[in-house]
């Protein structure tokens, strides 16, 4: 029996669609536990240990800007953006930039610490924890990365790959934020 073009293209364009549904309606939902975070949230606090043992915490941040890169080194586009991060962490550190990896694998801390070794990074890389993921809304794809103003609200999200000069757009809104009296006190 021979099938004809037309029944193979409707065929796939029903696949597709489909497929192109389950997609938005996956993203769109999330994972239910996980909060709806939007611009101007607080950012979820947390404590992960970074290669060098040291426990970090969010929070210990408050008064700098912070890139929160949620990455992995299976990541190709994690790998075209952390040479940016580690120009971007030299260019705006003393105007009170902090950048803050989150290695999201299953690579031991070894292999992440080479890898963090062999691309240049010259800010904390983090071991991450599936629950920091889900309250920063399941990290459906890598790389993504919230800007965090000085007063450790939610200024921007960036979901995979961007070019660097929307990055460094980014980076200057969380800066221009201020800290909250609270906030400044707390340090």
């Amino acid at each position: 029996m021979k099938r004809s073009p037309l029944t193979l293209i409707v065929v796939a364009f029903v696949v597709a669609l489909m497929l192109y549904i389950g997609y938005h309606h996956a993203r769109r939902s999330g994972p239910s536990f996980a909060p709806h975070l939007t611009t101007a949230s607080l950012a979820p606090d947390f404590t992960l240990q970074s290669l060098d043992g040291k426990d970090v915490r969010l929070s210990d941040l408050r008064g700098k800007a912070v890139l929160l890169n949620f990455w992995a080194t299976w990541c190709g586009p994690c790998k075209i953006e952390m040479p940016w991060f580690v120009e971007l962490q030299n260019q705006y550190a003393a105007q009170g930039l902090q950048i803050v990896g989150v290695a999201m694998d299953d690579a031991s801390k070894e292999d992440i610490g080479k890898f963090a070794k062999d691309m240049g990074v010259n800010y904390p890389i983090l071991i991450g924890k599936e629950a920091v993921g889900d309250e920063y809304g399941g990290v459906p794809a890598l790389p993504e990365s919230f800007l965090i103003g000085r007063d450790g609200k939610i200024v921007d999200k960036i979901l995979g790959l961007r070019g660097k000069a929307e990055i460094e757009d980014s980076i200057k809104k969380a800066l221009n934020t201020r800290a909250t009296t609270s906030t400044a006190s707390a340090q």
